[in-house]
Parts: C-alpha cells; structure tokens; sequence
C-alpha cells in the first residue's frame, strides 16, 4: 500500500467550479529540501470556475497556466475562465480517451460499444498503453513546460479536463525533476482519487442505460487514478533512457543548469 505524503503547508481551498485543485507545496526531495508552497498547483479545467472560485486563483499570484487539454476537450467543456494577468499556455498532449466521438458515446452510455472497447481489462491496458505513449512522444512538451518553470513561468497552474492523467504526467515529470522520490510521486497522484477532486462526466443522455451500474464500472478505469498507470509511466522511463537522470537529459534536454534554476524556483 503507497503512503500517502502530507502537504503541510499546502493551499486547498473550497472550490464549487474546479475539480482536483491542490498545491504541490511540501513534498520532500532526496536531498532534504521540500517542495515550496505556492509555487506550483494543479487541478482539472477551469472552464467552470465561479467568479468566487476566479477571486481565489487570481489572488494566487499565478504567472502561467499550462491547460494539457486539445480541442476536443474545449469544445466539450468551454474555454478557461481569464484570469487577469497570467497567461495561459495550452499545449494538448493526448487524451487515454481522446477524440470527440469517444466522449459522446461516455456521456450517452452506448452499451455495447462501451463493452467491445473497455471491457475484459481493456480499459486499465488502455490507460496504461497512454502514459506510455505520453513519456515516449512527448518530451519535446514535456522540455517545454519544465524550460519554462526554470526561466519565469512560476507560480504556475498544471491542469487538463480532470487534472489526473495529462496533468499529473506532468506534475509528477516536474516533481522527479525537483528530486522528489518515486513514492512521494506516487502518492501525490493517487490523491486525485479522492471523491471530492473526481471528474464529472456531464451526460448528454437522461436514458437509465446512460447510469447504469455496468457502464460505471466500464467507465471506472477511465477516471481512476491507479498507481499501475503511473508506473507503467515509471517502467516507459526506465526501459528508454535507463532512469531518470538520463530521461532529463536525454529524453528532456536539460542542462544541469536549467535543473538547478528549476530547483532554485521551486524547492525551499
């Protein structure tokens, strides 16, 4: 069983309109340093964000928004609420359920396409085949937002439609980067499991097939965090650069220099 790491310092407030937001503030690196408070959130879109929720993000002091959602997720959700002065970097990644026609078979609960594509384990294979694709695709993306965290983009806001697979990627690339051991990573994502931070699947069907107990379970995979889909992640960067270190260097491009002024920005 992982352990769950208290963020102790960390901000979490009473959002109505955002899922999954958190600080990754406190988290301790392997060198006895610990992750700074209020340098680094996450959380799911902000497209529903109140103006009560709004207040509360604008007065985080955020620099950048990286928004991992593509074009699908924002016709399906809406833009992000504008918060006044921060600038908002989107740069989609994919989606382990990408494409417009998937999500519209989720939010009518099509029975029989829903068993075909995510029965007998296929689902959970399927999440975990994405994180693997993610590590090995996309490093040019992933550089990109770890470049930017080293030269002038924190306080910074990670975040995708539910803030756990594209977003957590990421926080969790960002946290190994900082030095934070694999657990600690670990348990940092399997927080999005909580009930109070889950997606919710906004159905364009009233039809009781569209609730059904056997199209939740079908769907359940999709919206968990489990720790099988972050270590498929964990084994992709082991397998291809041979661990960390190298996967920063080679697979990311960074420089002990930009390590270190990534370190200085985000770690106490």
């Amino acid at each position: 069983m992982t352990q769950q790491i208290p963020h102790p310092s960390s901000i979490e407030p009473e959002l109505s309109g955002v899922r999954n937001f958190r600080d990754v503030g406190g988290l301790s690196t392997t060198d006895g340093r610990r992750v700074r408070s209020g340098r680094l959130f996450r959380s799911g879109h902000l497209a529903h964000a109140t103006e009560t929720d709004a207040e509360f993000l604008g007065s985080l002091g955020l620099h950048t928004i990286f928004d991992f959602r593509n074009a699908a997720d924002v016709t399906l959700e809406g833009p992000d609420v504008v918060l006044p002065g921060v600038r908002n970097v989107n740069i989609p990644l994919s989606d382990p359920a990408d494409g417009k026609e998937f999500w519209k078979m989720v939010r009518d609960g099509d029975l029989e396409q829903l068993r075909r594509l995510l029965g007998d384990g296929r689902a959970a294979a399927r999440m975990e085949d994405s994180y693997r694709r993610m590590v090995r695709t996309r490093t040019a993306e992933h550089s990109r937002v770890l470049h930017a965290l080293a030269e002038d983009s924190v306080p910074a806001l990670m975040h995708c439609a539910a803030g756990k697979d594209r977003a957590g990627l990421s926080v969790a690339v960002t946290l190994l980067a900082l030095g934070v051991d694999r657990p600690a990573v670990m348990a940092d994502y399997l927080e999005s499991n909580a009930p109070h931070r889950r997606y919710r699947v906004r159905r364009g069907s009233d039809s009781p097939e569209a609730r059904s107990p056997e199209v939740m379970a079908l769907l359940a995979p999709l919206f968990d965090a489990r720790a099988g889909y972050l270590s498929a992640a964990f084994e992709t960067i082991d397998e291809t650069w041979g661990g960390v270190d190298a996967y920063l260097a080679e697979g990311l491009g960074l420089s002990p220099e930009t390590l270190g002024r990534l370190r200085e920005r985000l770690l106490d």
